[in-house]
């Protein structure tokens, strides 16, 4: 029989406001059930809702529809036994590391000498015992990161969520913070019963859980529950590790089949003037082209591999892996990518041939560029103020995707001399200095 869940989420929905009165929807469907000594991962772009969910579980938001139980109690308000360790350090910087560990127990009233115990046993475990006495700026990254895990412990929370907190280290000192956590969680250290991790790094999710939700995005909602029944330790090397990971990769890049069409529309999907566009550089687009065009991959390269030997993560690839896609320059199928005759036209051409080879692309795949230069070429002065498209776009998106999805059609209109911009007047235009 199966034991209560110390936390049960089902059927979840979340949306904010958009000024025009509508709703951006967020987070759709979503279930979940954390068990007493599991790590779940929540893996999934940047935009798939994975922060936001952290903060319904926490109580610092509500859903729209749906229901979160924590140990049989709808929540209401941020429960006791959840703690939470953040992306960025959030520390007070005037405080010791002593006294911002103290500050999660002050709140629970305690006497003062069980505050100061708790507090450096915490301290203590976390592998921070002699920089008691030390202010945030003289510690590195890795040493304030456990500060935060010192301060989310010393309540003796039962679920401990975690937001994305390795990504802003250095890889080695992510490794090894990585490392001990898992090292006092199989040796029953902590005082916590089940975590949650927000993560984009798939390698991270394969090392530490016990099972990975993959979110999709537009609303955010759960693709698929991966169980991962490998031992610890794991060894990324391990041909089980890669497996796993490469159906990941899989997983994240699968299309869903699209009502009437063939599988070649599925890899090209469309990019109308609603589509939210990357922030992807040329250079990015160029340079990734050139990798997978030349050896060892010859045009086609797995995507765990090159992401590697690139040192690139999911919210770093994908982005501009699929870019490539929706300009018809490569395709990704089965979690590999894959140039296509004109893609490796652009890896072999000069400056001036890849120019008006991208122009051609952008204006014949990409519906917002060919609207501009459409509306330019139109207008006597071969002007149009910002406004006149940011409006449009705000119909589909929200005014911070519209902002995005413009200065992303900037950067690439720039970059084939389709049109130009003016940011002091704010003005798209047709002049080429």
């Amino acid at each position: 029989m199966d034991t209560a869940p110390l936390l049960d989420i089902q059927a979840v929905r979340k949306s904010f406001p958009k000024p025009d009165g509508g709703e951006l929807l967020v987070l759709e469907g979503v279930d979940l059930k954390l068990q007493e000594g599991e790590i779940v991962g929540l893996l999934g772009r940047s935009g798939s809702g994975k922060s936001t969910l952290l903060r319904l579980i926490a109580g610092l938001s509500f859903p729209a529809a749906g229901s979160i139980s924590y140990l049989g109690q709808a929540v209401t308000e941020p429960p006791s036994g959840i703690a939470m360790v953040f992306q960025s350090f959030a520390l007070f910087p005037w405080l010791t590391v002593h006294e911002n560990v103290e500050i999660g127990l002050e709140a629970l009233g305690l006497p003062r000498e069980e505050i100061h115990r708790r507090s450096l046993e915490a301290i203590d475990l976390i592998g921070l015992d002699g920089f008691e006495s030390a202010y945030p700026r003289e510690l590195s990254g890795g040493m304030r990161q456990r500060v935060g895990f010192a301060r989310a412990l010393v309540v003796n929370p039962n679920i401990l969520l975690m937001d994305e907190p390795f990504s802003a280290l250095d890889v080695l000192t992510a490794e090894t913070l990585r490392t001990d956590f898992l090292d006092l969680w199989s040796e029953g250290q902590l005082p916590i019963k089940g975590v949650i991790l927000v993560t984009h790094n798939i390698e991270e999710a394969v090392l530490m859980c016990d099972r990975i939700l993959v979110f999709g995005s537009n609303p955010g909602r759960i693709l698929n529950d991966i169980r991962v029944d490998l031992p610890q330790p794991r060894d990324r090397l391990d041909p089980g590790f890669r497996d796993l990971v490469e159906r990941i990769y899989v997983e994240m890049t699968a299309k869903p089949p699209a009502e009437g069409s063939g599988t070649r529309a599925e890899r090209f999907p469309g990019a109308g003037i609603g589509t939210i566009l990357p922030r992807v550089s040329s250079n990015l687009l160029s340079g990734l082209l050139e990798a997978v065009a030349g050896a060892p991959y010859a045009g086609e390269a797995d995507l765990p591999v090159i992401a590697a030997s690139l040192h690139m993560e999911i919210d770093d690839l994908f982005p501009v892996a699929e870019t490539l896609q929706m300009l018809r320059f490569a395709e990704l199928v089965g979690g590999d990518i894959r140039l296509i005759p004109e893609g490796k036209r652009f890896a072999q051409a000069d400056v001036d041939e890849r120019k008006q080879l991208f122009a051609k692309h952008l204006l014949t795949y990409v519906a917002l560029a060919a609207h501009i230069r459409r509306i330019l070429d139109e207008r006597p002065t071969h002007r149009a103020p910002w406004s006149r498209f940011s409006d449009e776009l705000e119909d589909h998106m929200s005014p911070d995707a519209a902002e995005k999805t413009l200065r992303a059609i900037i950067s690439w209109g720039r970059y084939g001399e389709v049109f130009a911009y003016n940011d002091e007047t704010q003005n798209f235009n047709l002049e080429n200095p």
